[in-house]
């Protein structure tokens, strides 16, 4: 679970079976279920039942999650069933017969068309979560001497990636994490996320100071949206870089909510002095001063994107993630995010922006899980 895994997929929690999802258990069970149930019933009744009419039911309800055989089958033993004469099926003329017989190859051509069409519908979306998964890859449950676990959840219904992004890799330099959110959300921002990505992998590799990496990908925004007049372009992040050990972590933020650093009982904000969003062009005129922590054992850095901080309850105050957090401090890092989600959840229950939370704990060097403990007090 300490990985992207905890992808949140909004369509499977909230869409219905009405909506597209799989058809339920009972609602396959339905057309045997019912033919079962009109012969046991006129088997079991001393005087004929007038329930034929409902037999011309089955094909129709097999549409919904049979295929054309099964569909088929289902009409076939319906005009069955309405000529033996054991039954008395309401005595059906040449007229209810053509009727019936006409609902059941209806039915097979509908289910056929249904069948093509969900085949069809599996495979865009296959291609479209593969495409989304190369923008934003699973995140590894350790980078070097950094422990990860991640939740992302878009807020547009069917995609896995939005407007928010995260990222972890290990360089030359150390360490790198970044967490951001683009201007907008859903499937519109996902060219915005994979470019600032891409630049952020680079600069993993390439730039020695953190200050550095953010100006490239201030740069990269800059130069995406020269030839787009009134682009309006721009994201906030938060830049990490962990020393080799995994005992300091420097941070540089560009208009990003604050990381919050969670040590034993206690979560504090980590302050500090916020740069100028990307995409503005204002980074090479007013480089963000950065801050460098000191990290101890059982340290956890948690960050969040705005539509953690921004959710509101149904009296307009904003979700107290700060205040919330430590409640949760004896978890694991995968257990912290599925419980400040679900406390998400109870607190605001419609939550309408992207969604991201991403944990980073330090390990020492001979640990091969998680953290030997939590710390002591901040000072």
């Amino acid at each position: 679970m300490a990985s992207r895994a905890a992808f949140v997929r909004r369509d499977g929690e909230e869409r219905g079976w009405l909506r597209g999802s799989p058809p339920p258990r009972w609602v396959r069970m339905l057309p045997p279920a019912l033919l079962v149930g009109v012969c046991v019933a006129e088997f079991a009744s001393s005087q004929p039942l007038d329930i034929g009419f409902l037999l011309g039911t089955i094909p129709s309800l097999a549409v919904l999650s049979y295929g054309p055989v099964a569909t088929g089958v289902f009409g076939f033993a319906v005009v069955i069933l309405l000529n033996v004469p054991a039954l008395e099926l309401n005595r059906p003329g040449n007229i209810d017969l053509l009727t019936i017989s006409f609902i059941a190859v209806l039915s097979v051509f509908v289910s056929l068309v249904r069948s093509r069409r969900d085949a069809h519908l599996v495979t865009v979306r296959t291609v479209a979560e593969a495409a989304q998964l190369a923008v934003l890859p699973p995140l590894p449950e350790r980078v070097g001497p950094v422990g990860c676990a991640g939740l992302y959840r878009a807020a547009q219904r069917g995609t896995l990636v939005g407007g928010d992004f995260f990222e972890v890799r290990e360089g030359p330099y150390g360490v790198r994490a970044v967490m951001g959110d683009v201007q907008g959300h859903g499937l519109s921002a996902v060219g915005t996320v994979a470019s600032l990505l891409g630049a952020f992998r680079e600069a993993v590799l390439d730039q020695r100071e953190l200050e550095a990496a953010a100006a490239r990908l201030d740069r990269r925004l800059v130069v995406d949206s020269a030839g787009t007049e009134h682009a309006e372009m721009f994201a906030t992040a938060v830049l990490l870089e962990f020393s080799p050990g995994a005992d300091e972590v420097r941070l540089v933020s560009c208009g990003h909510p604050h990381t919050l650093l969670l040590r034993g009982a206690e979560a504090v904000e980590l302050d500090l002095e916020p740069g100028a969003p990307l995409g503005l062009g204002l980074l090479d005129v007013s480089m963000p001063q950065g801050r460098t922590v000191r990290l101890e054992r059982g340290d956890r850095l948690f960050l969040a994107s705005d539509g953690v901080t921004e959710s509101r309850d149904e009296s307009g105050a904003f979700y107290p993630l700060a205040e919330r957090l430590p409640k949760f401090d004896e978890e694991t890092p995968a257990a912290l995010i599925d419980s400040v989600w679900e406390d998400l959840v109870r607190f605001c229950t419609t939550v309408r922006d992207d969604v991201t939370m991403l944990v980073l704990t330090p390990l020492p060097e001979d640990a091969e899980g998680g953290p030997a403990g939590p710390g002591g007090h901040l000072g």
